[in-house]
């Protein structure tokens, strides 16, 4: 294409929802696939499947406080001027397995989070009572249901715990835990490769010649693609040299999903983003320039095997705004985390 097409193309400006408008009519944006984790791997990742719950959470009628497990009709009536006595006849520890059962008259000492007796219905808090060997003085009545929580009234057996694109993090990986699920079926992560354009560039660590300025773009970008739950793949730097920049983006065509170029967007004679990205196509470039400010030259092409290349600008600051409008809603449909804010009607063009 000429560079007057160029021209045009740069003044053919587009608001950020008209752009990803374009892109997700251009492009078939989807997940990428799925893979099995273990649940302590998963941290970050998005949930490819609706999960159920395959047990009652809790899994058995369990005490709630330190007490005695009785039959509640046994203490009806009980008060400090009218105490009820009882006979113990054991006691249930949390993971206790054999349970005595409980009769009228009888009563079991118990500890908080301990199973719940057969034939006890609540139980009396040990600061209701007094004990003296094997008998029991009760000093307050107790309802049925009573300091107990029921089999399933955290989680019932069956039950939806978790949608499909639901981004896993500790709340979501304690409900996994708790329902007995050790792995989870979740899409595979993007590989996003970053490329930082300019001869100005040096890499931090390196000595700051004169006329040079420490790549920024790399780290900044390279975070905010990890904080969506992406991988970054860094390219490093690529000097104003058209060769070098053909050669490193078909490079990252190759072993990424999507790529991110940075600096060299604009549409003056030394800006060669826009020229290679024309020739990886068709279509190659589809936006080139948004109504945006800053972040106006900002380049969007598709490659001959569909795959996206965002030309961010060169501005630290001007690049994550464009990565926050334009590349997150892309990632967040790759990721399927944009489908669940449309689930959950927070739709935004934004994402």
């Amino acid at each position: 294409m000429s560079e007057v097409g160029k021209r045009i193309i740069f003044h053919e400006l587009l608001t950020p929802e008209e752009a990803l408008s374009k892109v997700f009519s251009t492009v078939k944006v989807e997940p990428l696939g799925t893979e099995v984790v273990r649940i302590e791997e998963s941290y970050g990742r998005v949930l490819a499947r609706d999960v159920y719950s395959r047990i009652d959470v809790p899994p058995f009628d369990r005490a709630t406080m330190d007490g005695f497990a009785v039959r509640a009709e046994d203490t009806f009536g009980a008060d400090e001027l009218n105490p009820i006595k009882l006979r113990v006849i054991g006691n249930v520890e949390t993971g206790a397995e054999e349970l005595p059962q409980v009769n009228s008259g009888e009563a079991v000492e118990i500890a908080t989070g301990a199973p719940m007796p057969p034939g006890a219905n609540a139980v009396v808090m040990v600061e209701y009572t007094k004990r003296s060997g094997d008998e029991l003085v009760i000093y307050r009545s107790v309802t049925p249901g009573e300091n107990v929580m029921s089999a399933g009234s955290d989680v019932m057996m069956g039950e939806l715990i978790l949608r499909r694109c639901t981004v896993i993090r500790e709340r979501e990986v304690g409900l996994l835990a708790a329902v007995g699920i050790d792995r989870v079926e979740v899409f595979r992560r993007p590989k996003v490769a970053i490329i930082s354009t300019g001869n100005e560039l040096v890499s931090p660590g390196k000595e700051l010649g004169r006329g040079k300025i420490y790549d920024i773009n790399t780290y900044t970008i390279a975070h905010a693609v990890a904080s969506m739950g992406a991988e970054p793949i860094i390219m490093g730097i690529v000097r104003d040299n058209i060769n070098e920049m053909r050669e490193t983006v078909n490079k990252a065509l190759n072993i990424s999903d999507l790529v991110l170029l940075s600096g060299g967007t604009s549409a003056g004679l030394a800006d060669l983003t826009y020229r290679v990205l024309d020739e990886i196509g068709p279509p190659g470039i589809i936006i080139h320039g948004l109504k945006v400010k800053p972040g106006k030259p900002t380049v969007v092409a598709v490659s001959r095997d569909n795959k996206l290349v965002i030309g961010l600008p060169g501005y630290p600051s001007s690049a994550l705004m464009i990565f926050n409008i334009i590349v997150k809603p892309i990632l967040a449909r790759m990721l399927c985390t944009g489908l669940m804010r449309l689930r959950l009607g927070l739709n935004s063009p934004l994402g």
